[in-house]
């Protein structure tokens, strides 16, 4: 069963305006989006976006029954403002992301996302296009491999685990999640695995990253989307782990700070104004209720922000 993560916090900081307007860019499986259609009047519309072929035919299937006020569209989020546009909508009364993998992926284990099952090493949300992890990992030289480990998985042991990946792959393809996340497993002292996670996690969270662009994604698509926020829209952001929370949080930050003269100077000459309140200062997280119902929400942070 589909759990949306954060789902009351989530619709209620984007304070759903009867008759508004409103964008999903991470649509899932529709759980957050019938949460918020369930509170648009009879005027209201919105958008969902996913590049997921499967997900978003159970979404269509799942909110068949709010009829035209949902409109579907098979894309990734970097593509939503200017398919918004071509819709004919100018602004949004508010928008959400929840980044990350969705229930659908997580539990198809053909798709390469876990290792609870030995599936093909494949990772992509959009299987009719891009490398698959296991072309990542024999395209890549073993200064990317760790650099990308290190960086997207924050892992301290990207090094050892890429070198582990180079050697092995000189002999034969890694093909299997279950190859990989036992590599992961020799290449890291067992006294030194995290206490309440596979030590491949990190690993499998960086490769992910790496082969659907999240990342380039995110960074380029939110200020876009910022930008097409009528006064007073929101956006709410969910995100599960520290590089995504940080670009959020800079995001956000650009846009509220206003005035960029230097902090010595007696009067403002730069003319800039704040764009955007930020309205938490502190991410919203799961509470001890949530993640006992939903582990898969242990590490969420919830970010929101006003249009001035």
């Amino acid at each position: 069963m589909h759990v949306p993560v954060l789902l009351g916090e989530s619709v209620g900081l984007l304070d759903i305006k009867p008759g508004g307007t409103y964008a999903d860019l991470t649509l899932g499986l529709g759980g957050h989006a019938a949460e918020i259609l369930g509170r648009l009047g009879p005027g209201g519309r919105l958008l969902g976006f996913d590049k997921d072929a499967q997900a978003l035919k159970t979404a269509e299937k799942n909110l068949a029954g709010f009829g035209e006020r949902f409109m579907a569209f098979k894309s990734d989020f970097s593509s939503a403002p200017d398919l918004i546009k071509k819709a004919g909508i100018e602004t949004l009364d508010g928008f959400m992301m929840d980044l990350g993998v969705s229930t659908l992926q997580l539990r198809t284990p053909e798709r390469g996302f876990g290792f609870s099952a030995d599936a093909p090493l494949d990772m992509r949300m959009d299987i009719s296009a891009g490398r698959t992890a296991a072309q990542l990992l024999m395209e890549l030289s073993e200064g990317e491999l760790s650099r990308l480990i290190f960086e997207y998985g924050e892992e301290r042991w990207a090094k050892v685990i890429a070198r582990r990946i180079f050697e092995r792959r000189a002999e034969r393809p890694i093909k299997t999640t279950h190859e990989l996340a036992e590599l992961v497993k020799q290449a890291i002292p067992r006294k030194l695995w995290p206490p309440k996670t596979h030590p491949a996690t990190r690993t499998f969270q960086a490769l992910r990253i790496a082969v659907n662009g999240e990342m380039d994604a995110l960074t380029g698509t939110l200020p876009r989307m910022l930008g097409m926020l009528s006064p007073g829209g929101r956006a709410v952001v969910i995100s599960y782990h520290s590089l995504e929370d940080r670009s959020v949080k800079n995001a956000f930050r650009e846009l509220a700070k206003g005035c960029t003269c230097p902090p010595d100077f007696p009067k403002c000459t730069c003319g800039k104004k704040p764009g955007l309140k930020i309205l938490t200062h502190r991410p919203v997280t799961p509470s001890e209720a949530e993640i006992t119902n939903n582990p898969s929400a242990r590490s969420a942070k919830l970010r929101a922000a006003e249009r001035l």
